[in-house]
Order: C-alpha cells, then sequence, then structure tokens
C-alpha cells in the first residue's frame, strides 16, 4: 500500500504544472525516488518467494494415500479397527475395488455407485477368491452375453416354450427365479440358484417381481439377468405349487418320469423347493435326479431356503465346489458381494446414516432384533437378553448406577450402536441406559435406530429399500450380535464376513441362559433341509455325514457350512 500511495503521489507530481519538469538525469531520479527501489525489491523477494514454494511443491508433491481421484469422487472414510483391534486398512493401502478380481472392472461407475464405492466402507477380505471361482464367474459372464435375454438363443428358447416343445440340447440352458418371500428369503434364495447354475452351465433369468430392479444393480456385464416381461409362463408363476402338471415332485409321485419315458421330455420343469415341499420334491438333492434335469433345458425354481448347504451332500458337485471354495464357509459372502449391490437410491440411505452416525465412531457394534413371540413389544425378557449377550461377551460395557459422572482423562474410546427392529422400544431403552448413567469403563456409548416399521411389508417399495439399507448397514459394523432364524441377520453377517453372536430363541418368554453363542461361521443356515440317503434310499442325519456341513446353532434341525477351521471343533475368532 505505501508502494501504492508513492506512486500515486509521483502521479500528482507529474501532472502539477508547478512541479513539473521537462528533463532530469537518471541518477538524480533514483535519488529522489527511494520509495520506487524499495518497491522494486519487495517485487524481487515475492518472485523468488513463489519460485521456492513452486520447487518444493514439485520436490515433494502430495502422499498418494489419500484418495482424491476427481474423476470418481469417491468419499474418503477414515480406517476402523476390526474385532481384534488390528487396523483393517490404512489411508496409505490402495483399496481393492475389485474385491480381488471378484467384480468385473467393465461397468459404468456413475450407474451404479455402490458397486466400486463399496470397498471404502467395508474392512478388507480375510478371504482371498479362488482363482478358479474368478475363472468360473469371467466364464458365466461371456455365457450371460451369449445366451441371456433376446440374443438368438433366448428368443428361440421362447418360441419353443410358447408352442409348449420340448427342446433340443442347445449350449444355452436356464434357470428361471421366481420372486418369492421376504427380502431377506430373496437375497438367500438368489444366491443359491446362482450357485445351481454355475455348477450346472446354466443361465440364470430373474423374476423382477415387485421391486427388484429398485432395489438391486445388475450384477452381469452388458446383458441384463431380469426375465422380460413377455417371458410365456410368467403370468402363471404365482399359481405355481407342488400340484402343477410340471412339478418334479408331481411327476415323480405319478410316476411320469421314469426311464422309459426319458425320451419324451416337457418343454421345462418346476422346481418346488418351498419349506413344505414333500420328500419327492426333495429327491431334487439326489445324483440320479441331477443327471436327468440336466437334460432339461429350461428349469423354473421357487424356494424361500437358503439351500447352498445339500448341494455340497450331491457326490458330481463334490469336486467342482471343493475347487470353487476352498474355504468352505465363504460360499454366501462371496457370491453375496458380487451379486448384490444397492442401487443409487439405497445407497444413498446407507451412505447418509452410515456418515452421520457411524464413521466416527471407534468401533461399531450391530444388534439385529427380530422377535416371533405374538403380543405387543417390547418385551422385557428379549430386552434383557440382549443387555446380558451384550455385557457377558463383552461387546458393551456395563453401567455406573452409584455415580452421575465418571472420570476418565485422555481419549474416551466411542462406540457406535446400530439396533434394527421393527419396534422402536429395544433401541429407546438400550439408549436411555447409557444416556441416563455413565459406563464403569468411561467408554462414551452412542445408540442409534434408522427406522421402527412396526410390522413386516414386503410388498412395499420404501419398506423394501429401508430392509435393504438396514442389512448392509450391519454388514458395516465392526462386531454383529443376530437374532436366531432371522434371514435378515444372515444376509448382514454373509455380507460383511462377521461371525455374529446368535441370540438364542426364548421360550415361555424367559430370557435363555445363557443368552447367545458365536456363530461357528458367517454362513446362513438352510432351515429346511432333506433326511434322505439317495444311495441307501433311507433316512439319514444330513448333518453328520461330511466334516463341513453341520447343524445350525440356532436351529438344531438346520444345515450350515463351517470354515475349514470347524472341521475338526475349532472356532475361529
Amino acid at each position: 500500500m505505501r508502494l501504492r500511495r508513492n506512486t500515486d503521489d509521483e502521479q500528482l507530481r507529474l501532472s502539477d504544472p508547478e512541479h513539473h519538469t521537462v528533463s532530469r538525469p537518471l541518477d538524480r531520479e533514483c535519488e529522489q525516488n527511494p520509495m520506487r527501489l524499495m518497491g522494486i525489491l519487495v517485487v524481487c523477494l515475492m518472485v523468488v518467494s513463489v519460485l521456492f514454494s513452486v520447487s518444493v511443491v514439485l520436490r515433494d508433491p502430495p502422499s498418494d494415500g489419500v484418495w482424491a481421484s476427481e474423476e470418481t469422487k469417491f468419499l474418503q472414510v477414515n480406517p476402523r479397527k476390526d474385532a481384534e483391534d488390528n487396523l483393517s486398512w490404512s489411508a496409505e493401502e490402495p483399496k481393492d475395488k475389485l474385491l480381488g478380481g471378484l467384480l468385473d472392472a467393465g461397468f459404468n461407475e456413475r450407474s451404479c455407485l455402490s458397486r466400486y464405492q463399496s470397498a471404502l466402507y467395508r474392512k478388507e477380505l480375510l478371504h482371498k477368491p479362488s482363482s478358479y471361482l474368478l475363472s468360473k464367474l469371467r466364464s458365466y459372464e461371456a455365457l450371460h452375453k451369449r445366451c441371456g435375454p433376446y440374443t438368438e438363443s433366448y428368443n428361440r428358447t421362447l418360441k419353443q416354450l410358447q408352442l409348449g416343445q420340448h427342446m433340443e440340447q442347445s449350449d444355452c440352458n436356464y434357470l428361471v427365479w421366481i420372486s418369492f418371500s421376504g427380502l431377506g428369503n430373496r437375497i438367500l434364495t438368489l444366491a443359491s440358484a446362482f450357485l445351481y447354475a454355475i455348477l450346472t452351465n446354466r443361465v440364470l433369468l430373474v423374476d423382477p417381481g415387485a421391486d427388484m430392479p429398485d432395489l438391486f444393480c445388475e450384477p452381469f456385464p452388458e446383458v441384463s439377468w431380469l426375465l422380460p416381461l413377455d417371458f410365456p409362463l410368467k403370468n402363471e408363476f404365482n399359481s405355481f405349487d407342488q400340484k402343477s402338471p410340471f412339478c418334479y415332485g408331481k411327476m415323480l409321485k405319478n410316476k411320469t418320469l421314469t426311464d422309459s419315458s426319458w425320451s419324451i421330455l416337457p418343454p421345462y420343469v418346476y422346481l418346488h423347493l418351498v419349506h413344505d415341499y414333500d420328500d419327492h420334491d426333495k429327491m431334487f438333492f439326489c445324483n440320479q435326479d441331477q443327471s436327468f434335469l440336466r437334460k432339461i433345458p429350461c428349469l423354473i425354481i421357487k424356494t424361500d431356503n437358503y439351500f447352498v448347504p445339500s448341494l455340497f451332500l450331491i457326490p458330481s458337485f463334490e469336486q467342482e465346489l471343493s475347487n470353487l471354495f476352498p474355504v468352505k464357509g465363504t460360499v454366501f459372502h462371496f457370491l453375496g458381494r458380487y451379486l448384490f449391490h444397492p442401487t443409487n437410491v439405497v445407497w444413498g440411505l446407507i451412505t447418509r446414516y452410515y456418515q452421520a452416525y457411524l464413521a466416527k465412531a471407534d468401533e461399531t457394534i450391530g444388534i439385529q432384533i427380530r422377535v416371533f413371540d405374538t403380543g405387543i413389544g417390547p418385551f422385557q425378557h428379549v430386552l434383557d437378553q440382549i443387555i446380558a449377550c451384550t455385557m457377558t461377551e463383552n461387546l458393551l460395557p456395563e453401567i455406573n448406577m452409584r455415580e452421575p459422572v465418571v472420570s476418565s482423562y485422555g481419549h474416551k474410546k466411542s462406540k457406535a450402536v446400530l439396533m434394527t427392529s421393527l419396534s422402536a422400544g429395544y433401541f429407546e431403552k438400550v439408549r436411555n441406559m447409557y444416556w441416563e448413567h455413565p459406563t464403569v469403563t468411561g467408554e462414551v456409548i452412542g445408540v442409534y435406530q434408522p427406522s421402527h416399521e412396526e410390522y413386516q411389508q414386503t410388498e412395499k417399495q420404501n419398506h423394501n429399500r429401508k430392509a435393504w439399507a438396514e442389512m448392509y448397514l450391519l454388514s458395516l459394523t465392526d462386531v454383529l450380535v443376530t437374532s436366531s432364524w432371522s434371514t435378515f441377520g444372515y444376509v448382514a453377517q454373509g455380507l460383511g464376513g462377521l461371525k455374529p453372536w446368535i441370540l438364542y430363541k426364548p421360550e415361555n418368554q424367559t430370557a435363555p441362559d445363557p443368552p447367545c453363542r458365536r456363530a461357528m461361521s458367517m454362513e446362513p443356515c438352510f432351515h429346511a433341509p432333506p433326511f434322505y440317503d439317495c444311495k441307501a434310499k433311507k433316512g439319514v442325519d444330513t448333518g453328520a455325514l461330511v466334516p463341513h456341513v453341520r447343524h445350525c446353532e440356532d436351529m438344531s434341525w438346520g444345515l450350515k457350512l463351517v470354515d475349514d477351521s470347524q472341521e475338526h471343533g475349532v472356532v475361529r475368532t
């Protein structure tokens, strides 16, 4: 400013006739204008400073560990500690957005933000997918592109179905999945159907139902997995049951499928694998029956079961499954992470809630509550069970009932508790407990619940959006507590790669003792498995045939896959 004022004064003098001179030697002008010399010196110093700064920046560029891509505009999420207090990833480590090659890199990122951004919100995979699984996924994608909707092979199949004709053997065979039951069941059964499609070299076509396109992105490149609306049998899906003429169980029962009749095959076969299926329907899980079903170009399946464990008991699939999943307890984890990507609408629900309530906590704990008791909750025995489980297992601290404030110096560890339930009552009681009393450890506990819909509303779009968002949020937590028999919890634990603490199902409105136990693996439970030895043609305990298929913790007659470490009775923590 001094320089500027000096310049202005000089201009005034030059324009003033009283001070104007015609000529002046240069040395005399410099002597009479010392401020001009000072200004030149200041400008030179500024130029030197800028050059020095530029040289420092060019010599020491910003760290590549900071995720600041303008192209992807990903939101940086601070690294969190996992259940064993080890940093799962650091800001210096690049994130593997393709999940070790599980995902294809050729998708438009903006069309489905969750596909590649989800890696920013999760811990790294504890297990890497096998190279054989990756190869089979790429092969399936090529098959789907060649045989999917509106391709030449699909159109030919469509025409033959319309005419009710048996189709000749083709390179393109199909498995049509009927949208059925609640959202958790649909996710589990769709993963089961996809695995069966891979094992039998079929193209999976998905009945859109009321809301599948609204909830899930397309998982396969270029060609949709959704069954077109003009599929000939689509209007009959709701009426398909055990009495349907082409139901596999019914045809076996009526002996219309004999060795001599194999030359005259039906145009399609309906597989009824719903929880009410009978012994004839369950023959689907026999090796000989799989040999027959391979001859049928189009299979249509309706199920509300995660039937993967029983696929591991079919001899013709055994070696292939072992190659695909060397660690048996990772089946749904890998297939779920590959198939199920929230649409942008649902992803917005997930990320906004996560950033607002969970991102800054030192540790996050998910508690999923499903109550099967009739009557109006919340129930005191359920609340007692939740508190007993989380405190006994040191997931949440006890409260100090004697002192209003517990002094602690330094950083106070924070825990964010995410609760999901149809009722708000359990959340309110747990939140108030930690609001009204300090913890004995000095930890700060925040308790949150995204929604409370009061009752399940399977067919409502917004209800299912929230349900899918809450399953996904639970899967992002460090530690998880789930309810027995709940497919909602199964989905969360599988996607998150978490072995949860499972709350035992209460009996006679009494909290169980012990209240919970740690799961053997992150795999879901098959609630209605067959108990039949196809070779011996007699009943058998299918949970005792092979070491990697066990009975479930929460349902004694159910089956689940366990990790290799559990094959010898060891539970990995």
